[in-house]
């Protein structure tokens, strides 16, 4: 969803972007199997990036977490950007900066902090593997490539991601907060993740961590409430927390009743300006209302 957002605005500015495929390679893709350790060095060296972004990972709730889906998550995530962070470092004329995700879940559940950049790793499932995923972006760090770990948040669009499975319940009015609701939700719209990402791209100084979210965070039950107002239809139907363990388990926990206030404190330090800051215009947008 993110990197095809991405790929759009950079080729209309007559950048030249070529993708990393599972499916082969051919002009513009070089083909990778992080499963298998398999990268195409040779074809990476003839296209020369100035910049890599990596966006890859297994889907944290495509299915529920069992022992194997949690190793298939965090080895998505680490495997991948070893091996890419390793293909880079190897090149003879690596890229400049190598934007590399990873996600607010970093923080853990932080109810009563104001989380920066400067904030400790929380713990937990979520918060161990994106310790080890930014960890594995080593090689290309020491080889003197400008590394960016872009802790991104929830990513706001009707047609994919979270939101898009949420409006089908919220359109029926069966919408309603999670758990208590006091839960901390920070997000991000899609086009303030891609105009952020150039962003980072263009300014040299920008280096480490980077939270990716909004500069306005909401509790769960703040962004029910707009969403509902948004769609007209009521809210008044909270799941009950022991209900959500039930249904997803451990799942439950990490994904939808905790949560953490991140503020992206070096982004505006470095001049960003948010086209979407605050929940309901960046609701309205994303759903086309």
């Amino acid at each position: 969803m993110v990197g095809t957002a991405l790929v759009r605005p950079l080729r209309t500015d007559k950048q030249t972007v070529g993708t990393l495929s599972r499916l082969g390679g051919g002009p513009g893709h070089v083909h990778w199997d992080p499963a298998r350790n398999v990268i195409d060095a040779e074809a990476l060296a003839n296209f020369a990036p100035d910049a890599v972004v990596h966006l890859a990972g297994e889907n944290i709730a495509a299915r529920s977490w069992t022992t194997g889906q949690k190793r298939a998550i965090r080895e998505s995530r680490v495997a991948g950007t070893t091996l890419l962070a390793g293909a880079l470092a190897a090149m003879q004329r690596p890229p400049k900066v190598f934007i590399s995700a990873s996600a607010v879940g970093y923080y853990g559940d932080r109810p009563n902090e104001t989380i920066t950049e400067k904030s400790a790793a929380g713990r937990g499932f979520l918060a161990d593997t994106c310790r080890a995923w930014e960890a594995a972006t080593s090689k290309a760090s020491e080889r003197g490539i400008r590394v960016v770990l872009l802790r991104t948040g929830l990513v706001l669009d009707g047609q994919g991601g979270a939101l898009a499975k949420m409006l089908p319940i919220f359109r029926l009015g069966l919408g309603g907060r999670l758990g208590s609701g006091k839960q901390y939700m920070s997000w991000i719209a899609l086009p303030d993740l891609v105009a952020a990402i150039r962003h980072i791209l263009s300014h040299e100084s920008i280096a480490g961590p980077v939270n990716a979210t909004s500069s306005h965070p909401v509790t769960n039950a703040e962004f029910t409430r707009a969403l509902g107002h948004l769609l007209s239809r009521p809210t008044i139907l909270p799941v009950p927390a022991f209900a959500l363990r039930l249904m997803l388990g451990e799942m439950a926990d990490a994904l939808l009743l905790s949560g953490a206030r991140v503020i992206p404190e070096r982004l505006e330090e470095s001049g960003f300006t948010f086209r979407y800051p605050v929940i309901e215009p960046a609701l309205k947008a994303a759903i086309g209302r």
